[in-house]
This record gives C-alpha cells, structure tokens and sequence, in this order.
C-alpha cells in the first residue's frame, strides 16, 4: 500500500494520497482546493546513520574551520551540530541546557568564560576607595 505524494499544480500545495489498490485508479484531486491539477511529486525519506558514520561527520575538519573556542555563539552553533548528529541519544536534558544558555547568551549574562561573566574582571583588585 504505497502513499503517494503530489502537488496542486493551482494552490501549490503538497498533499498524501494511500493507495489501497494498485489496479484502480484513485481521482487525484485536491484536497484543499479542489483543483484536478496533481503532479506527482519525490516523497521524503529518512536514512538512519550507524554510529561510526556519525563520529566520521564530527571528526571532518572542514565542519569546525570556522569554531572559535572563546566565542560564546560560535560555541553553541558547535553544539547544535553536535546535537543533531546524536539526535535523542542526549536526552532531554541536552535540549533543555541549550535553550537556557541560548536563553542566558541572548540577555547578555554569558561572558567570554561562560555564565556570569570573565570571572576575574568581575571582582575588585583588593583596593577600597576612599
């Protein structure tokens, strides 16, 4: 039973059609305009990556060229790439840090050594004044 794929050639949209029989010919016809107009289109599909793939994508040199390591942004973009090579293997919990520290990053309490600042810079040098 396969599920085929088109687009209204009036409204442009994409739509699903389930095929229970091959040998009869379904009425292709929108189902949001009511157009007569389908044309039959690639349907999407997923390939699953083995994780040694998966290590390889990390490890191409060419994906980091632009990384720096005392960047903030740059950091997290790092993130996200790996994030969506492991997908669910992180958990939920990976996604929720991500979005604090994005959260965190965008009000501007994320300084160059992480949360809340340089660290150094922050407190005095030991002198009062007067």
């Amino acid at each position: 039973m396969p599920i085929y794929e088109y687009v209204c050639d009036k409204c442009r949209k994409r739509q699903s059609f389930l095929v229970l029989n091959t040998r009869t010919p379904f009425a292709e016809k929108c189902q949001h305009c009511g157009g007569s107009g389908l044309t039959r289109i690639m349907s999407r599909f997923a390939v699953v990556k083995s994780e040694e793939s998966r290590m390889e994508s990390l490890a191409d040199p060419s994906k980091w060229g632009d990384l720096d390591e005392k960047d903030p942004k740059s950091m997290m973009k790092m993130m996200k790439k790996m994030g969506k090579e492991f997908g669910d293997e992180l958990g939920g919990d990976f996604d929720q840090t991500m979005a604090e520290a994005e959260a965190e990053l965008a009000s501007g309490g994320m300084g160059a050594n992480g949360p809340g600042g340089s660290g150094e810079e922050s407190g005095g040098g030991g002198e009062g004044v007067d």
